[in-house]
This record gives structure tokens, sequence and C-alpha cells, in this order.
């Protein structure tokens, strides 16, 4: 188990990777890892998470409410968005929010990512869907993910962006780096004007290796059905 001071430099560099991979633009973006029942540490508001550092990460409670850290940060105004989740699924430790451009661009245009195309994308993402439009940092954004976020551990947000989770913050970023990867192939195969998808068969196939290696959380199948603890 990684100590607090791990996590807080572990969050520092997955800002890093986010800004660099042009996932999010400006103070764009926020993540989150829970740390007990009441404990979470959140990425600050207002800050760029290129830059951050980890004297600016803040510590809540299960409300919002903080705990700990430096009095010129404040914690993320989609913490609410985060909160939910935590509510929603006792399994999941941390969240990732952020808006990368492909990925997003699907949002924008409303077309859930649910086409079963490529293997690594069925057995971590499954078929990705979209939350309904809610205005960001208010209460409308944890409403329009509640239902989802139970059936999946990956989800596009209309008009705004994306939202994963896992087990730690390194699998729930990684499921955004696989979100983008996919997106921009899809969009790509689009423009060459043809998707082969993958058969019924193949697709059951490859949702059944999810149990041979073990892998955590929920994912949508092609036909809708949640698969996974």
């Amino acid at each position: 188990m990684h100590s607090e001071w791990e996590i807080k430099k572990l969050m520092v560099e997955i800002g890093q990777r986010v800004w660099t991979r042009g996932f999010v633009a400006a103070n764009d973006g926020n993540f989150s890892v829970r740390l007990s029942e009441n404990r979470i540490l959140t990425t600050p508001t207002g800050v760029s998470k290129g830059f951050m550092t980890t004297e600016m990460i803040v510590k809540v409670d299960a409300r919002g409410k903080v705990l700990e850290g430096n009095r010129r940060y404040k914690p993320s105004s989609e913490l609410p968005m985060h909160l939910e989740v935590y509510r929603q699924r006792p399994d999941v430790q941390a969240v990732v929010h952020a808006h990368p451009p492909f990925a997003t661009a699907f949002a924008v245009a409303g077309i859930p990512l649910d086409q079963c195309v490529l293997p690594e994308a069925v057995l971590t993402l499954g078929a990705v869907p979209i939350a309904p439009f809610a205005l960001p940092s208010t209460e409308e954004v944890p409403l329009s993910i509640r239902d989802l976020i139970r059936q999946s551990d990956v989800i596009l947000l209309e008009n705004h962006g994306a939202l994963t989770v896992g087990p730690d913050l390194l699998s729930a970023y990684y499921k955004m780096e696989t979100l983008e990867h996919t997106a921009k192939i899809l969009f790509n195969a689009m423009q060459l004007g043809r998707i082969n998808v993958l058969s019924e068969e193949n697709r059951q196939r490859l949702i059944a290796l999810r149990e041979k290696f073990n892998l955590r959380g929920k994912v949508l199948d092609c036909k809708g059905k949640t698969q996974g603890d």
C-alpha cells in the first residue's frame, strides 16, 4: 500500500501526463484518490494540472469538507462528481476527469463509443456510454453520472469530456489513455469509410478473458449489459 506522500507525488505526475498529452488545457481536469472511507485527496481548482506540486493537493472528507491543505488552494470545483462516484462504487479508489480531444469530440457529437472494435478496448473499457449534459461545477453533474457509473468504469460526458475510475489512480488514468487512443482510431476508421466491428462470438470471447486476467471493475458489453464485479 502506498503512503499518502507517494500518492500525492503520483497525482502530480498524472497531472503532468494529462497536460503533456493534451488531455486538458489551461486549468481543466481534475482527479482524486480515496485514502479511506472518509479521507480523499483531490486536485485543486484553478491550477494547471501540468504545474501542480504536492503542497497544492487538498484532503477532504466524504462530504467535501476540507480536512488538510494549503489555504491558498481549494478543492476541485468538480469534487461533487467524484464524491458521487465514491458513494455509488465502494470498489473505486480513484477518479480521473479530463477533456481528451478525440473522446470529447464523440461526446460533443453525441456518439457513444459503444462499437466493439479493438480487443484492448473491449477488455478494459467495454462499450462507453454518454451521460446527459449537465452544467459543470453544479449538482447536475453528479446526478447525470449516477446511474451510468454503477454500470461502467468509463463514461463520456455530453459536450464536456470524459470520466474514468479504477482501483487506483494509475489504473483510472490508463483507462483515460486507452479511451482517447480508441476514439482516435475509430475517428480515423470513420474517415476511411468503414468500421470492421468484432463479431458477437469474438466479443464474448474477449469478455470471458476479463475473468481469466482477473480484470476488476465494471464494463458494458456491446448489448448494454454490465460485466464485472
